[in-house]
């Protein structure tokens, strides 16, 4: 089983440095952000079964000859208090630190859940006392009374929320308005949320790995632009380009002196930072086209092609 520790690792190393550099460099992923959204998954998947899988399997070496059989010889050991011939301290310390390394994940996606949970709850009974509904809307939008431009969505079970403020609804027309609420319902639909929490989790387990932050700056940008293509149905590229420059350029923080309200709630926020709205912006006026059924077809086999191969790895070891 050391050929398969070694494939392992080497596969971990390269899908937490070279490989997310290259995608987060490619120029393709706004033809596409779907489909580069779920290869940034694939990625942040393989790369961690990778990781633990090579450190469990080579610790594993010395109990059997797959790493089932060597797992139930594992359990019997362990049960005995006994070790068996050819065990070593370093084997020892590989399964330890394979053991640690699952918990702290698990762990840490679990209380970073929890807390978004908490500080959404929170924020769907302050919305409920301090805002109104929005006249005429059915679909659960509410207006706060803010001075500064802002509109975000607020998920929930049974009660998601599109908030938007009064200084939104002075600054924008009617259908940059109408594109603003269809990018924010678009992202209750879609669950980001989700995705976004997932890619914070790993990126405050594995704060030493430079390509976390990189990975959820650039899973934050896809799922904007995920929502920006459901809005291009209700309104043209045009108006919500210039929606999301009025918005974007506002300032907000800064200029009402406050932290943002969807800051606080842990909600999707439109009002998102230069480095998210000048992309964006670029991609509506530059009328970019989307990717062509070959590459298409590239990306989704490179997204099988790494969501499968260490558990491959795993499963044929021999």
């Amino acid at each position: 089983m050391l050929s398969t520790a070694l494939a392992l690792m080497i596969l971990a190393v390269l899908l937490a440095w070279p490989i997310p550099i290259l995608l987060a460099g490619a120029a393709w992923p706004p033809r596409a952000p779907g489909l580069a959204l779920a290869l940034w998954q694939s990625i942040a998947l393989a790369g961690g079964v990778s990781m633990i899988g090579s450190l469990l399997v080579f610790g594993l070496i010395p109990f059997g000859a797959t790493p089932v059989a060597a797992v139930a010889a594992l359990t019997g050991h362990v049960a005995a208090g006994t070790l068996p011939a050819g065990a070593t301290l370093t084997g020892v310390m590989a399964l330890c630190l394979a053991l640690i390394l699952t918990a702290h994940l698990l762990l840490n996606l679990s209380a970073t859940f929890i807390r978004a949970e908490r500080q959404r709850r929170r924020h769907h009974t302050l919305i409920g006392l301090l805002s109104d509904p929005l006249p005429f809307d059915t679909e659960g939008t509410r207006v706060i009374d803010h001075a500064a431009p802002i509109a975000y969505c607020l998920p929930g079970g049974t009660r998601s929320a599109t908030v938007l403020s009064r200084g939104l609804l002075s600054l924008l027309d009617a259908d940059q308005l109408r594109g603003v609420v269809a990018h924010e319902r678009a992202h209750l639909r879609q669950q980001h949320h989700l995705v976004l929490l997932a890619f914070k989790s790993w990126h405050s387990a594995l704060r030493w790995f430079p390509i976390a932050n990189r990975a959820e700056n650039a899973v934050a940008l896809l799922v904007e632009m995920m929502a920006d293509d459901q809005a291009r149905l209700e309104i043209d590229d045009r108006t919500l380009a210039q929606a999301i420059a009025l918005v974007g350029t506002a300032h907000l923080d800064e200029v009402a002196g406050t932290q943002s309200p969807a800051a606080v709630a842990g909600g999707l926020d439109y009002t998102s930072s230069a480095d998210l709205v000048g992309p964006r912006v670029s991609r509506l006026l530059g009328d970019i086209p989307g990717l062509g059924p070959i590459g298409r077809t590239a990306v989704l086999s490179a997204t099988a092609v790494l969501f499968l191969l260490p558990l491959a790895l795993l499963v044929t070891t021999r």
